[in-house]
Formats: C-alpha cells, structure tokens, sequence
C-alpha cells in the first residue's frame, strides 16, 4: 500500500474501534443504569460526606491501580525495548478501550502492544502474557486460600471431600507457581514442538525474565490486588457497614477467583460479577441488592472511566508505524 492508502486504513481503524467501544459502553451503561440506581438509593441514605470521600478514594485507587499496571508493563517490556513511564500509561489505557470489546480482555494485548515498534509486537505479546500469568497467579493463591475458608465454614459436608478439594486445589497453585518461577520451562516446552519451534525469536522473551525480575513483577500483581481489593471493602464499609471484615475480605479472595475462572466479555463481566458477589456474599449478609450495586459501582470506576479516557490515546496508535 501506498502512504495516502495507509494513512486511509489507519484513521478508518481508528474511527472503527472508538465507534465499537463508544457502541459497546453505552449499551452496558444503558443496560445496567437499574444497578447504579440502586446505589444511588443507598446511597442517599448516607451522609454525603461519607459518599463523596469513600468514592473519591475508590476514584483515586482506581488511578493507583491502573498505574501500578503501568509500571508492570514498562517493567516487563524491558526485556524488549525502553519505554518512558507515560508510553505505559498510554499504553495501558489505550488497552482497555480495546479490552471491552473482546472475551476475557483479550483485546488489551493489542491495544498496549501497538504502542511497540512493529518488529517488537509479538514479543511484546508474549511479555505482557508473564504480567498476566502473574497476576494470575496470586488471584489464584488467595483465592484458594479462601475456597478452603469457605467449604470449612459454610460446605457442611464431610471432611474428607473438603480435604480433597483443598489439597486439589492447592496442588494446581503450587504447580501454576513453580511454572512462573521457572517459566524457561515453557520456552524449552515449546522448543521440543517442530511447528511452534520455528517462531522461537518470539516467545523466547519469556526466558529471558530472572528469579529476581519475576519476583518484582508478582510484587506489582499483589500491589495492584491490595488496591482493588481496597475499593471493594471501602463500598461495602460504606453501603453495609454490619458486614464483618474477616469475612468480607475472605469471601473478596473467593470472589475474585470465581470471577476470573468464568469468560465473560469485559462490558457484559459486570452481570457475571453482580450474579457471582449476589450467591456468594449471601452467606454473610441479607444486603444482597447493596452488594450488587457496589459491585456495579466499581465496575463503572474501574473499567468505564479508563475505557472512556484510553479512548484519547487510541488516535496515537501507529498500524503502520512511519506512513500513521
């Protein structure tokens, strides 16, 4: 193609994604307007200044938390190439208008990797799948730690079953785990297979990640847990306040474990989450409707606002590097 053809298809692309995503939000926004009403209701029955410093908060750790993700991703890239901190955070919220559009995120991988030099894409790829390995992984762990939890104090069955579910559990952690440390392994895997062996030059990023650099990539995957996990306990503090804590983040873990485990579409995830929190936090609160409204109050802080703002940096991409 010509420069003038590819600077066509590239504004068209554009436009094309920015009108899929703005479709796609509206009509989630639309869908789930009943849901935000009820937070509302609860809402009202709060002083104002508890709602405007509890939401203000959750906003702010909504910032924490995708920049955290920002430093994740300017971490692992350097395996790859030097990006400056604001390339990440283009980057990042670039792959969330992506995101919505595509089951389980997987559009986010194209958004961020586009902000790459061309030849450094499909690694790029590879590289953001040990970010996501990582988060993975320790929403898995305490997320298994709160299963054993939950069948101990509220599956009235026999112990030997609870037993065996725990330690099945436990043991599909512990191997998720010891691939992570040692994710060379899944290099030379990939090695021994003739067809996948050929494209070597683009997954063998993945082995180039020492013990020390993987042990402060999991560090930003627990940060950024902590932080969204903290939003979560601020709205429901705030909308049922007799909730316990102990049980509240336990069943937060389960939650989240549950909630990564069922694919879903990014925009449609919140009916997931809402049907998931709503069967699940019934065994320690009658606040059924509040919990689904806080839910769904966070799903429109943490994913809405960034798809909305990613927008702007999706006119950055480049398709065709120097003719964009």
């Amino acid at each position: 193609m010509t420069a003038s053809t590819k600077k066509i298809v590239s504004y068209l692309l554009k436009a094309g994604i920015l009108i899929v995503a703005g479709w796609f939000i509206y009509r989630q926004f639309i869908k789930k307007n009943n849901d935000l009403k009820q937070f509302e209701y609860f809402a009202s029955h709060i002083s104002t200044t508890q709602v405007v410093i509890t939401m203000g908060l959750v906003v702010l750790l909504m910032f924490l938390n995708w920049f955290l993700e920002a430093l994740k991703w300017r971490y692992v890239t350097k395996a790859l190439i030097n990006i400056s901190l604001w390339e990440a955070v283009e980057a990042v919220f670039c792959g969330l208008t992506w995101a919505v559009t595509t089951p389980n995120r997987l559009g986010e991988y194209g958004g961020r990797v586009m902000f790459l030099p061309p030849r450094k894409r499909v690694p790029g790829v590879f590289a953001m799948g040990v970010g996501s390995f990582s988060q993975g992984s320790v929403t898995n762990v305490l997320g298994v730690i709160a299963m054993a939890w939950f069948v101990f104090s509220y599956i009235h069955t026999n112990n030997t079953l609870a037993w065996a579910i725990t330690t099945v559990c436990a043991i599909i952690v512990a191997i998720q785990l010891v691939l992570y440390f040692h994710i060379n392994w899944v290099v030379g895997f990939f090695d021994r297979i003739p067809y996948i062996k050929k494209y070597h030059r683009f997954f063998e990023v993945m082995g180039r990640y020492h013990f020390h650099e993987l042990l402060t990539i999991m560090g930003f995957s627990v940060a950024r847990y902590a932080t969204f996990s903290f939003q979560y306990f601020l709205v429901f503090r705030m909308l049922v306040p007799s909730m316990p804590v102990f049980e509240m983040l336990m069943m937060l873990m389960l939650f989240f474990l549950v909630s990564s485990a069922i694919p879903s579409l990014d925009l449609f995830d919140i009916g997931v989450r809402g049907f998931t929190a709503s069967h699940l936090f019934v065994y320690i609160t009658d606040q059924n409707i509040a919990v689904i409204a806080g839910v769904s109050s966070i799903w429109l802080i943490n994913l809405f606002i960034p798809a909305i703002l990613g927008s702007l940096f999706v006119l950055k991409l480049k398709f065709f590097d120097r003719a964009d």
